[in-house]
């Protein structure tokens, strides 16, 4: 069994409550920083962790604090990112759901750490009734003392407030958070100046998500030293994955970083391998917007090394044969699934939520959208690949924000990896019109039609 940092109490009745946390070891890390350690020190923990933002981009968090402006006198913040509208991914909501005073708790030694006297959880709209557990939970936390004015009789104060958003998942880009926290259209900032010299109100202001926030009690507790031998090499700790597909067991897991695949896929303490006897044909690791890979990248990297649960090992061989660990949104598919519905499903999404503000991401993903959909729909032409892989190329890196990635780098994993796929729906456009056409005919059994090795 994996150690749990974050999930180790999950199971405790009542674990939701202050009463029951508190009994079971909660708010710890805030006397031991108040009353021990000084904001650096707690900073200086966090960076020995090797602790990395696992919201996606996987940045180190302990470097991320220590940006923060503390010459200018200006109030500082922390807002944490609770906008989680990765498709694929729902860890944040199951810790915030089930154990919110572990947030409350991350956000009160972390605001500490950054001398922030005023924070913000900013929840993605549709969370409305985890929306209701948190305020419930901070107005605990404020009653017994752990929020407000001269904590523990330290001299810090803190306010905590959560923000509720308006179901834009362009708000999940810290920018754009911020501009809608401060009653703006939520569209990315340019930068620099980055959030950590000019953020919320132009403040100082470090933007985390939820599950980073929630790791540093134990850090705290423990020493950064401890944290940082747990997982292997530079992707240390523990990592929460929301798994959900064609797999015996969906869910949110909480692993060691290190773990390999092929275990986490397969065995019963995890997803247990594949819900039916239909053979795994692709996977998506870090949520929607990272690379999907075909079942021979899967458990082996391209070198033949058992493809681990890590930032590195996830990205072995670059876009070319490796994906991202990203949020952790683990999709699996098996060989009923069709890609090219897959990928315009994601580009739909995509399409709908960009902000528009850049001309490659606004006209862009519309057009990605209509030929993905064209092709789906028996209406494509051979020509359409090359303009899908020349379209998804123009967007990338073009613009503001990393929306514009996030909606190419899908459309271009396809079509390297299932380019055979996107040929067989233009050729045989009578065959792909069924919704399920891959459910009674999958496409392993056809694929010799575009010549390519029939696998029964």
């Amino acid at each position: 069994m994996s150690q749990k940092i974050l999930l180790d109490k999950i199971n405790v009745p009542g674990i939701k409550t202050y009463e029951v946390y508190r009994q079971n070891g909660g708010y710890a890390s805030v006397e031991k920083a108040l009353k021990t350690l000084t904001p650096d020190e707690v900073t200086e923990e966090v960076k020995k962790s090797g602790l990395r933002g696992r919201g996606g981009a996987g940045f180190p968090a302990g470097m991320k604090w220590s940006f923060i402006d503390k010459k200018s006198g200006r109030p500082r913040h922390l807002v944490c990112n609770a906008d989680e509208s990765e498709p694929g991914t729902f860890k944040d909501r199951f810790l915030m759901e089930y154990i919110p005073h572990l947030l409350i708790e991350g956000m009160i030694t972390s605001s500490y750490a950054l001398g922030a006297n005023l924070s913000y959880i900013y929840i993605r709209g549709e969370y409305m009734w985890v929306f209701k557990i948190l305020e419930r939970a901070i107005a605990e936390a404020k009653a017994a003392g752990w929020l407000g004015k001269n904590i523990l009789g330290s001299g810090y104060d803190l306010e905590l407030h959560v923000h509720c958003g308006a179901g834009a998942y362009i708000c999940g880009e810290e920018t754009a958070l911020i501009e809608s926290l401060e009653g703006k259209r939520g569209n990315p900032r340019i930068k620099p100046p980055f959030p950590a010299v000019s953020g919320l109100w132009a403040n100082p202001t470090v933007v985390n998500n939820v599950e980073t926030i929630a790791t540093v009690p134990w850090i705290v507790n423990n020493s950064g030293d401890d944290y940082a031998k747990i997982g292997i090499g530079r992707s240390t700790g523990t990592k929460l994955i929301s798994a959900s597909g064609h797999i015996k067991n969906p869910g949110v897991y909480e692993i060691e970083l290190g773990l390999s695949v092929d275990e986490f896929m397969n065995s019963d303490e995890y997803l247990g391998g594949m819900s039916s006897s239909r053979p795994l044909k692709a996977f998506v690791p870090g949520g929607s917007s990272v690379p999907i890979l075909p079942a021979e990248l899967i458990f082996k990297t391209a070198n033949g090394e058992d493809r681990l649960m890590t930032y590195e090992s996830l990205s072995d061989g670059g876009f070319a044969t490796g994906s991202m660990l990203g949020s952790g949104g683990f999709i699996v598919y098996n060989d009923t699934a069709c890609v090219v519905r897959n990928t315009w499903n994601f580009a739909r999404f995509y399409h709908h939520e960009s902000c528009g503000q850049c001309t490659p991401c606004r006209e862009g993903t519309g057009w990605l959208e209509k030929i993905l959909w064209r092709i789906e729909n028996g209406q494509g032409r051979e020509e359409d690949i090359e303009l899908l892989w020349s379209i998804q190329s123009k967007i990338e890196g073009n613009t503001i924000c990393p929306l514009g990635d996030a909606a190419s780098w899908p459309v271009a994993a396809a079509i390297r990896h299932f380019r055979d796929e996107f040929e067989y729906h233009v050729r045989f456009p009578e065959k792909i019109k069924n919704r399920d056409h891959f459910v009674a005919e999958p496409f392993s059994q056809v694929k010799h039609l575009v010549g390519g090795k029939v696998i029964v």
